[in-house]
């Protein structure tokens, strides 16, 4: 559809969000509302602990997840919200085990995290030699690989960790495997941008409302911020300029994944704090925030609503949603179980609203 813009609305069809963590237990029952009010669908991540590493495990965190959007009362206004389940890639994943999942009909992708790149990622692809066949295996099959574009080589600086994993490990992908479908999650770099843009039409990425919002600067504004804290980390000022450039181009390799990722307040603020910033309270104001201040809020409904939906081959979302001009302030903590949650922005005023 065409999306409609006023000076002080935005109607486009409800978006979806390709990369979300939800998290278990207590903790998913606490977050989801807010992924199921605003998405028709959304990707789950699988780096649980035990991580969801096969089609069976799969199966069961998708009912449980469903089972909240059909019994809590906070979702049952949108039971329709669709969560598309992705397995945990370790070296002892076989091509059988992807073989699996597809014929199961319950997996839609396969994610790859380097091992100690990220939470729960302990488990993880300690070499991407030790599962080429797993690759090609879902190269023939069209799984989606989706990537935490990281190296953890001890002797790479932090801060350099995506363009030394585009350059040693993804660009090796591609050149053995180049059918394979990829998505290059949570984008952080120029590097990353000019990678996907200069590649096939295989390769896609996706792009945080924070990366697009914020650059490192903010993690040591008047001290250290950890609810900045996030992996991969917030990059200069020149990698955030490319990435809304990106993101607002109208380029459809380039799509809308919140990476939100959920941690109790403690966790956060600690001697070793948790990497994740929590946006699905707020994800498409803040998205819509981001486009606006470029001026291309126009563009925000392909970003959001179609280009990852074409990308994994599925149909756009039948209905709508409206953003509203109106100033509001971001609560300073959630609830999340309990425990506390810090959003991001926690007690800054946005100025759009969804309902």
């Amino acid at each position: 559809m065409k999306n409609n813009i006023t000076k002080n609305s935005l109607t486009i069809t409800r978006p979806d969000d390709w990369h979300l963590h939800l998290r278990d237990g207590t903790a998913l029952k606490a977050v989801l509302p807010d992924s199921a009010h605003q998405f028709g669908r959304a990707i789950i991540m699988p780096n649980l602990s035990p991580p969801v590493s096969d089609s069976s495990a799969a199966l069961l965190y998708k009912q449980r997840i469903t089972d909240l959007l059909t019994t809590d009362s906070a979702l049952n206004k949108r039971e329709s919200f669709e969560p598309l389940m992705t397995i945990y890639l370790t070296d002892n994943t076989t091509p059988e085990m992807i073989a699996e999942a597809v014929a199961d009909d319950v997996v839609v992708a396969a994610k790859l995290y380097p091992a100690g790149a990220t939470t729960n990622s302990d488990l993880a692809v300690t070499n991407i030699k030790n599962i080429w066949d797993t690759l090609e295996k879902m190269a023939e099959l069209e799984m989606p690989l989706l990537l935490h574009g990281e190296v953890t080589t001890s002797g790479v600086d932090i801060f350099d960790r995506e363009a030394c994993f585009i350059d040693q490990v993804l660009s090796n992908i591609v050149e053995r495997i180049p059918q394979l479908r990829i998505v290059l999650e949570h984008i952080t770099t120029k590097e990353g941008v000019e990678f996907v843009e200069s590649g096939s039409t295989n390769i896609a990425a996706t792009i945080t409302a924070h990366h697009l919002l914020i650059s490192r600067n903010a993690m040591f504004q008047g001290g250290m911020r950890p609810h900045y804290y996030c992996l991969p980390l917030l990059k200069r000022e020149e990698h955030r300029i490319a990435l809304l450039n990106a993101a607002t181009s109208g380029n459809p390799k380039f799509f809308l994944g919140t990476d939100s990722a959920p941690h109790p307040q403690h966790a956060k603020e600690s001697g070793c704090g948790c990497a994740g910033i929590y946006t699905a309270h707020a994800a498409i104001e803040l998205y819509a925030e981001a486009f606006e201040s470029v001026d291309k809020i126009e563009m925000l409904e392909g970003f959001s609503s179609f280009y990852g939906a074409d990308f994994y081959r599925l149909p756009h979302n039948i209905d709508t949603i409206t953003l509203h001009r109106e100033e509001w302030e971001v609560p300073n903590s959630l609830e999340f179980g309990t425990e506390s949650l810090i959003p991001f922005r926690a007690g800054e005023k946005l100025h759009w609203k969804m309902l």
